[in-house]
């Protein structure tokens, strides 16, 4: 856990019982603001610092900035803001120049995301070569149970840390088996926060708002943001039960207006004109036997701009990854590859016209024949030229 998180910090005063005090700004209504200490949960609790309405209207303080401020404890033990600090590292004043996310220009991604770390990571280089991620990416994870898309959660996780140390990891479980929630926190690097399936849909739906404010920030200042959701179908639900019924209801008992929040939520990953990036890369649920589910799939098909589709029958017959290339892509593709775009059309025109298991296996083969993706597209290249 980085510094910043180690939160009170003793400043000398004029006779009054002060401290600074920095947390993660969650706004009440009612109640003003409170600064959250980083936890898998976020978790309220008594000796949160109070920011009052007038500080944060003052400095257009926006839920999920990260908050330095000079703090009076009250006779009850409670902190109160007397002055902000710093806002995501800036000075006050500076901070009410950040515009927020949806006022700057969205661009397509086109700094590449490396996911490939060994010759024997193979489930990343296939990606690498078939399913290029960028920065800013909008990318669905379509897996039907028993895929192996937790793994593939965590083996994008760990290449974007090992590879990209100046991004910023997040993943956000939902919903998830608590079992599932310690097994990623051990297994990556980065911020994981869950509501686990122990927790009621109300913490589902306010996590997710909160940590997806959170990413916002911090593209805001600048900075690049990979976020991990897991998952999009169980986010849906939640927001099923605690949205406001609107009187009308889709099939499988979907409200109209349930999905609203999630596709905002989704819908947030962009690259930014001038630098800062949000990548959100969801998991979506399908072959459920459940109208719900295949509901939710079908209103964010078609709403990113990457489709990882994960087939049973290759995950049945151990053929990891389970990846159904004729199915899997990603839009603007070319920005990514760069000038070696021809070389990667060229080995995904070969591929397209095999049904998954033939193209997969085919795919595996020449991973295992070649150390490198380069050099696999070098030979697939000169073997072309030779024919």
């Amino acid at each position: 856990m980085s510094k910043e998180h180690f939160v009170t910090h003793r400043k000398p005063t004029f006779g009054l019982q002060q401290s600074v005090a920095s947390g993660l700004l969650e706004i009440d209504q009612r109640h003003g603001g409170f600064l959250r200490q980083i936890s898998t949960e976020l978790t309220p609790r008594e000796d949160d610092a109070h920011i009052g309405f007038k500080l944060i209207d003052q400095w257009d303080i926006r839920p999920g900035c990260w908050v330095e401020c000079l703090v009076r404890r009250q006779y009850r033990g409670n902190s109160d803001a007397v002055r902000v600090l710093k806002i995501n590292g800036k000075e006050p004043a500076e901070w009410t120049l950040v515009e927020e996310l949806p006022r700057r220009t969205a661009i397509d991604p086109a700094e590449r995301l490396n996911l490939t770390t060994t010759q024997a990571d193979t489930s990343m280089r296939v990606l690498d070569l078939l399913c290029p991620l960028g920065k800013g990416q909008r990318a669905l994870i379509v897996a039907a149970p028993k895929t192996g898309k937790t793994i593939l959660m965590q083996q994008i996780a760990n290449a974007v840390s090992a590879n990209h140390p100046e991004v910023h990891l997040i993943v956000l479980l939902v919903d998830e088996r608590p079992e599932e929630v310690t097994d990623m926190k051990r297994n990556i690097k980065g911020e994981v926060f869950a509501s686990s399936n122990d927790s009621d849909r109300e913490s589902h739906a306010r996590l997710s708002r909160l940590v997806l404010e959170y990413a916002k920030r911090k593209v805001e200042v600048g900075k690049d943001v990979v976020v991990l959701l897991d998952s999009l179908t169980r986010l849906g639900r939640a927001f099923n039960l605690v949205q406001q019924s609107s009187g009308r209801v889709m099939s499988g008992g979907v409200d109209i207006r349930a999905l609203e929040v999630p596709k905002r939520i989704f819908g947030a990953a962009r690259a930014l004109e001038g630098g800062g990036s949000l990548t959100i890369i969801a998991t979506a649920l399908v072959d459920t036997n459940s109208r719900m589910d295949e509901l939710i799939f079908q209103e964010f098909k078609g709403t990113g701009n990457s489709e990882i589709v994960l087939d049973r029958d290759l995950s049945n017959e151990r053929i990891f990854p389970a990846i159904n290339i004729p199915e899997s892509g990603t839009r603007r593709e070319e920005l990514l590859f760069g000038r070696d775009t021809a070389k990667y059309q060229a080995l995904r025109r070969a591929l397209q016209r095999m049904k998954p298991k033939e193209a997969m296996l085919t795919m595996l083969k020449a991973i295992e024949q070649y150390p490198t993706n380069r050099k696999l597209l070098a030979k697939l290249t000169n073997s072309r030229e030779d024919e």
